[in-house]
């Protein structure tokens, strides 16, 4: 029987006057880290809220009108109102303090392009870490003032969202955004029309829409294709966060660099600080350097110079597989125009993508081509990145090439949780939101927080998890036909009433470096670790798999498999859904954060700092982050097996690690409990997890590093590159080509007789030619190196040697007269490298001859 059409219609209500501003609380993304805003939304009808994705947006074009009519006339729910937008203006309008380093002038702009930005689990256009970072990046940026915009795109399905089955299968499901439902408007021209770009595609053009999304203080312009004017298939570009083949790649990442350029370009924005989040942004360089050379007349290498002087990369991955690479045929289809108005050979396209690591176009290599200051993200990353990104300062040691290091932080006010905030208010004053990167104030003023106050925070939260944790889980069985007294077995450790059970939680993407299943390396040792009814052990594990990982996603499998076994079961959870609102609940509610992934493999990690901030405790190997983190008084720290260890032997060494710090350090301190009922030690450590770490992993202190370290230098070598008609950039692009061809001819020689022994106090006199193949003095620097034997990366010295003029067969002479002013033995080099005033990098050629 036919049932006739259905035709849907979606009845708006209208904001009562009164309430009106909660439009303008809902399109503004500082909701996404202002608890109280998103709680005002919640009282209104909290079943909707929770049905709407805790999006404001959507869940204002949902509610009941009578609601909404009946809250305009609560003076509860007015008196809430008011305090919100109360607390939305002053942060909105208060003046920031001038009381902080050198920042950026008021004619700077920094523009900061990513693949993908995590603010709130209601704007799903992220998939893990690296858009959460982002994410807090703009927050922070907000908080400072900064003069900041973000570009990337807009996803019409993004990330997917996750179910696991009764037999453990992740099942992914991908839904469709409505962008009426965002926090999203559309930019507009000077004309008043909707400001959409174009960017060419081989044969044709594809048309680009800018929208807009106010960060509290910032903006981010975000790029959509699906438009009617597009074809079918460019109208799929921007519709899947990380989905489809290396050909929708590539397109995703053209229409970031080049189509995010275009659109800055057409609302007016001048950046003068392009910074790329990774490689997938790095075909902005090449539309820079085709603007400049269009608008300036500059020749191809003086504008790269240019665009360079002002760029910062940052890189995230800590193996060579896992930078963005693309084949050769693929870029000559895509770019055989761009290189014709680049007046440049395909040739020298390709060099700018070449890599040691195979032929294709690596996107890494375009993006240290195209900028000067460049940075992994923790101090071990740097290292590694400096190695991986060697071949690019090929004469130049790894520990002394440009590439340099800022270790992640997180934003305090999005992660730290709502009663932590209360508590420091009641017991630090509300001072301490001043000074959160104050690390003496920390150390000295949270002890001042009565233990049992602590502990009761630690406990409420805990409870909140527990909660959340049954309901999700609850569903879960339910949906997967499990029964009730199934169900009830399964929860009973995750009592909200009587959270006193020690909880470790495991939560992030499904990825095989990460070893989700180290735990259980040796099952039987777990199991006596575990089987104390005195002293039970809950894990909780979470997280996705990419839906093409298929050795991700049977980790999930197993560890599905291993919560059933009967000595497990109830004492292992796995659950679905993982996003950024189940991640706060669980870095806020467990007692220890466990992460042990393959070392050095960890480029930094984040979770645990949000965990810290909460006073959960973290157990992690030394990598990434944490390396820097760990005091020995604040967590407990895996020490990685060597390096060149089998995975067999390497994940043995670092499980055993594991079960001891279990069995020995921290069940036992966990319940080694007081009279009032929690442990004086675990308080104590928690204690010294917020004091040490929260001040020092904060996105606070990131980006006035990045501030310091990049922004500030980034934005004065631009504009000395600029001036005078960009002369320093066609300057320093003709004495590297002048260097490059003479370099293959230098040559050191030491004319001198090297002494092996003086006294202390005496000199000696180093005497070198240097045959610089037709170069100037004023081209090079001779320095002399001073270190202990054995140690040639620990320099103690650097010394410059002196020119002295010409010998008879046409070298210079250079002479340095050198007083040690230590005893024992010294080892000491000797080298030439180019060097000019207008280097960002004194190593930045990469050319380097030792004697």
């Amino acid at each position: 029987m036919a049932k006739g059409t259905t035709y849907t219609i979606e009845v708006n209500p209208k904001i009562p006057r009164r309430l009106i501003r909660l439009e303008e609380l809902a399109n503004n993304l500082w909701y996404g880290w202002d608890k109280p805003t998103r709680t005002l939304f919640s009282r209104l009808h909290p079943g909707l809220w929770e049905a709407a994705g805790h999006n404001p947006k959507a869940f204002l074009k949902r509610v009941d009108e009578q609601r909404l009519v009946e809250a305009a006339e609560d003076h509860v729910f007015l008196a809430s109102y008011n305090r919100v937008l109360s607390a939305y203006d002053t942060y909105h309008n208060e003046p920031l303090k001038r009381n902080q380093p050198e920042r950026l002038k008021h004619s700077d702009m920094v523009a900061y392009f990513c693949a993908e930005f995590g603010f709130h689990e209601s704007f799903p256009i992220y998939s893990g870490g690296l858009g959460i970072l982002a994410g807090d990046h703009c927050k922070a940026a907000s908080d400072m003032r900064l003069p900041f915009v973000g570009v990337g795109l807009l996803y019409r399905q993004g990330y997917f969202s996750q179910t696991i089955d009764g037999d453990g299968r992740q099942v992914a499901h991908y839904h469709d955004s409505d962008f009426d439902d965002l926090p999203v408007t559309p930019a507009y021209g000077d004309d008043g029309q909707e400001l959409k770009v174009q960017v060419e595609f081989p044969g044709r053009m594809v048309t680009v829409k800018v929208w807009i999304v106010r960060v509290g203080h910032v903006w981010l312009n975000l790029l959509d294709t699906d438009l009617e004017e597009n074809s079918p298939e460019d109208r799929y570009i921007t519709h899947q966060l990380y989905g489809g083949d290396r050909e929708m790649r590539i397109k995703q990442e053209i229409i970031l660099g080049v189509g995010g350029f275009r659109a800055l370009e057409a609302m007016g924005v001048k950046p003068t600080v392009w910074h790329m989040n990774e490689g997938h942004a790095a075909f902005l360089v090449l539309e820079r350097v085709r603007s400049l050379m269009k608008q300036h007349k500059l020749d191809f290498q003086s504008a790269l110079e240019a665009v360079a002087a002002d760029t910062v990369f940052t890189t995230h991955t800590p193996v060579p597989a896992g930078h963005d690479h693309f084949a050769s045929e693929m870029i000559e289809r895509y770019f055989r125009e761009c290189c014709q108005q680049l007046d440049i050979p395909m040739s020298q396209l390709h060099a700018l993508g070449h890599s040691n690591l195979g032929p294709d176009f690596n996107m890494t290599a375009l993006a240290l081509h195209g900028s000067r200051h460049h940075n992994g993200v923790s101090r071990i990353h740097g290292g590694v990145s400096a190695d991986i990104c060697s071949e690019h300062w090929p004469q130049i040691e790894p520990d002394e090439n440009p590439m340099s290091y800022v270790t992640n932080g997180v934003h305090v006010s999005t992660f730290l949780a709502d009663e932590w905030i209360e508590l420091f208010d009641n017991r630090l004053g509300y001072d301490w939101r001043h000074r959160v990167s104050d690390a003496a104030f920390w150390e000295e003023r949270i002890d001042s927080i009565p233990d049992h106050l602590f502990w009761s925070v630690r406990q409420t939260l805990k409870s909140q998890l527990l909660h959340m944790l049954n309901k999700r889980y609850s569903q879960q069985h339910k949906r997967n036909h499990g029964s009730q007294a199934h169900l009830d077995r399964l929860l009973k450790l995750a009592n909200p009433l009587d959270p006193k059970v020690l909880t470790i939680g495991f939560a992030r993407r499904f990825a095989t470096y990460k070893r989700a299943a180290l735990l259980f390396e040796n099952i039987d040792w777990l199991k006596r670790i575990i089987s104390d009814e005195n002293r039970p052990v809950l894990f909780v594990f979470a997280g996705k798999a990419h839906p093409a990982d298929q050795p991700g996603q049977a980790l999930i499998q197993r560890i599905h498999q291993l919560s059933r076994m009967p000595e497990f079961e109830g004492r292992l959870l796995l659950v679905e859904g993982y996003d950024l609102g189940l991640a706060r609940r669980l870095v806020a509610g467990v007692d220890v954060w466990l992460n042990n992934p393959i070392y050095p493999l960890e480029a930094s990690g984040t979770s645990g700092m949000k965990a810290a901030m909460n006073g959960t405790l973290n157990l992690s190997v030394l990598d990434g982050w944490w390396d820097e983190g760990w005091d020995g008084t604040n967590g407990w720290a895996i020490k990685p097996a060597p390096t060149h260890y089998d995975d067999a032997r390497r994940n043995a060494e670092d499980s055993l690690t594991l079960y001891e710090l279990l069995q020995d350090k921290i069940v036992p301190l966990y319940y080694q409990r007081n009279e009032m009922g929690f442990s004086d030690g675990w308080v104590k450590m928690a204690k010294r997890s917020i004091a040490t770490l929260l001040p020092r992993f904060n996105s606070a202190r990131m980006v006035s590093e990045y501030v310091d370290q990049f922004y500030l230098p980034a934005s004065e070598q631009g504009r000395i590159l600029r001036d005078n008609k960009f002369a320093g950039a066609r300057n320093l692009s003709a004495w590297k080509t002048r260097v490059r061809s003479h370099w293959s001819g230098i040559k050191l020689t030491r004319l001198d007789d090297a002494r092996k022994r003086i006294a202390y106090g005496d000199s000696f006199k180093l005497r070198v030619s240097a045959w610089l193949d037709g170069l100037d003095p004023t081209d090079v620097r001779v320095e002399v190196l001073i270190e202990r034997p054995g140690k040639p990366n620990k320099m103690l010295n650097c010394l410059c040697m002196n020119s002295a003029g010409k010998l008879d067969d046409g070298s210079t002479l250079y002479e340095l007269e050198i007083a040690p002013e230590l005893c024992g033995k010294l080892d000491y080099r000797i080298r030439i490298y180019p060097w000019h005033e207008l280097l960002t990098h004194p190593f930045e050629t990469g050319l380097m001859v030792w004697l």
